[in-house]
């Protein structure tokens, strides 16, 4: 049995990932979570009552030692992690004249190193094995570029040249590295929008909605499983056509 570690799981997007994962039946799933404890162990605890082994654990991705005291624990209890999912991950919208240094530095800190580390404590495991799965997660705005929000998009930039350099590093070691870039997501980040800024947004989109949780969950089922073997250093954009 393979086991997944999902960073930022306890909602939003990571949450509908380890529910899909759990539904395979065919994974160990751990549940990074920073400071949604209560979600974390919420989530736990309805997994494992479907008897699907489940461990919830906390670490700030950003800080290297407490990213490897998790791997430690999580070497512990499963031997090692075959598949990682970098989803953790924050956003920030404002001018660049008004974007702080601080603002900047916490946004690559989580965003970028917080992605180097967990792949730093995985990669040992998987080229031991000779095989793993890294999917990272980018932003129609890492390639794209998105006004009043240039330090997000340079950080899912910088996580979409990763993608592509790590897996040609990888191939040989049979370890793919993928990304998805997702368009506009209905999660709690969408709440600080008002309902007539969701229309306007939902208006640009071509199929005029957002992406719901679960959409993005189905397609990481299929991007991590043995049925997506040959596919590497590629970034998939489920955008609803908003990149095309």
């Amino acid at each position: 049995m393979k086991t997944v570690l999902i960073t930022g799981a306890a909602r939003g997007i990571g949450k509908a990932i380890a529910k899909r994962l759990a539904d395979e039946k065919i994974y160990n799933i751990v549940i990074n979570y920073n400071s949604s404890i209560d979600s974390a162990l919420e989530l736990e605890k309805e997994l494992k009552e479907k008897n699907i082994n489940c461990l919830a654990l906390q670490a700030d991705i950003s800080d290297f030692n407490q990213v490897k005291k998790m791997f430690d624990k999580i070497n512990e209890v499963f031997g090692g992690v075959d598949i990682l999912i970098n989803n953790a991950g924050i956003s920030q919208s404002s001018q660049f004249q008004d974007l702080s240094y601080e603002d900047w530095t916490k946004m690559f800190d989580v965003n970028v190193h917080g992605t180097f580390n967990n792949i730093k404590c995985a990669i040992e495991y998987m080229l031991s094995e000779k095989n793993g799965v890294i999917l990272n997660f980018s932003s129609i705005w890492g390639s794209h570029g998105a006004s009043c929000e240039v330090s997000y998009a340079a950080s899912k930039g910088a996580i979409e040249a990763i993608t592509k350099s790590l897996a040609l590093e990888l191939a040989p070691s049979n370890i793919r590295v993928n990304a998805i870039a997702p368009g506009t997501v209905n999660t709690d980040m969408m709440k600080f929008y008002s309902d007539i800024d969701i229309k306007e947004i939902c208006n640009e989109i071509p199929m005029m909605r957002m992406a719901e949780p679960e959409e993005i969950a189905e397609l990481v089922c299929f991007l991590i499983s043995d049925k997506n073997s040959y596919m590497t250093g590629q970034i998939i954009s489920p955008s609803g056509g908003m990149c095309v």
